[in-house]
């Protein structure tokens, strides 16, 4: 049986215009009780809302967990997704790739079509979200990618191949998975990153300044940050190597060919990360100052 015939679709309105739901129930569910489980938040899988061209998963009827451009599968939708792939500015041909967090799968496919260079791995600890990947064109697992049903916190922990890129864009419907965030498992990215290796993280949460201390505890001051302004989120970078070495000529100059090469804009990223770096580090110095 394909994914597309698990799903059961429902017509539903929403924001203003006729949307159809896709769960991953049988076709004789009974409605009623599941609008009313969705509507009062109790419905505990994923699923999907299209309306005209565009597919979104959702955990909940009141975020957005992905979104995807069913004419255009392979782009990245959401600002936050085109902002994580800053970790190309560091190493635009990385060879090792773990993305922990499946979702809708933008930055796995992106990934995949745009990086034909770098090996893959997903880690997805929830078995809904993955059985709903062929709804989002992730592609099938082969010789450079695959998908792992695995808690991330874990699998990170007991890997023992080192990654040139780590990318944590581990949500639920709270914000930050609990298992995603403590220093031990920051300490556990640390040691699996290569030399030279980028850890990104979505912080999707309104602590993030409290992400960001933990993260800044194990990578000290080799941090910065992206905000998503659109999307709300804060995107950090946590570098392996020091901050205080960064040639940000070269990184602009990288920039301009990453935007020709993708089509996003690599420029303004740089920009934004550097003003954000150059604040961070003047209000190190007053913090510093004062008695």
């Amino acid at each position: 049986m394909t994914e597309r015939m698990r799903l059961l679709a429902m017509k539903a309105p929403l924001h203003k215009e006729r949307a159809i739901l896709r769960l991953l129930e049988p076709a004789g569910s009974c409605r009623n009780v599941l609008w009313e489980r969705l509507f009062n938040g109790t419905y505990d899988k994923p699923f999907i809302i299209d309306r005209g061209v565009w597919r979104f998963l959702h955990f909940d009827l009141f975020a957005v967990q992905s979104a995807m451009n069913l004419l255009h599968p392979e782009r990245l939708s959401l600002n936050y997704t085109r902002k994580m792939m800053t970790f190309l500015l560091f190493n635009p041909e990385p060879a090792r790739i773990l993305l922990l967090g499946l979702g809708g799968g933008s930055l796995a496919k992106f990934c995949y079509w745009h990086l034909p260079q770098s090996s893959i791995t997903a880690v997805e600890v929830n078995p809904d979200v993955i059985a709903l990947r062929k709804a989002f064109c992730v592609p099938e697992n082969d010789a450079r990618f695959r998908v792992i049903q695995a808690e991330g916190a874990d699998y990170v922990a007991r890997a023992a191949r080192s990654k040139d890129v780590i990318l944590a864009d581990a949500c639920d419907r709270n914000g930050i998975a609990a298992e995603c965030d403590s220093l031990e498992f920051y300490q556990h990215v640390y040691h699996m990153l290569d030399r030279g290796g980028v850890f990104i993280t979505n912080l999707c949460s309104k602590a993030s300044a409290t992400h960001v201390r933990k993260i800044r505890t194990v990578f000290g001051e080799h941090c910065l940050t992206l905000r998503a302004r659109r999307d709300g989120n804060l995107i950090l970078l946590a570098l392996k190597e020091p901050c205080g070495a960064i040639d940000w000529p070269k990184l602009e100059a990288g920039a301009i060919a990453l935007k020709r090469r993708l089509g996003l804009d690599f420029p303004r990223y740089v920009r934004r990360v550097r003003q954000g770096h150059v604040a961070s580090l003047e209000h190190s110095r007053e913090s510093a100052s004062q008695p």
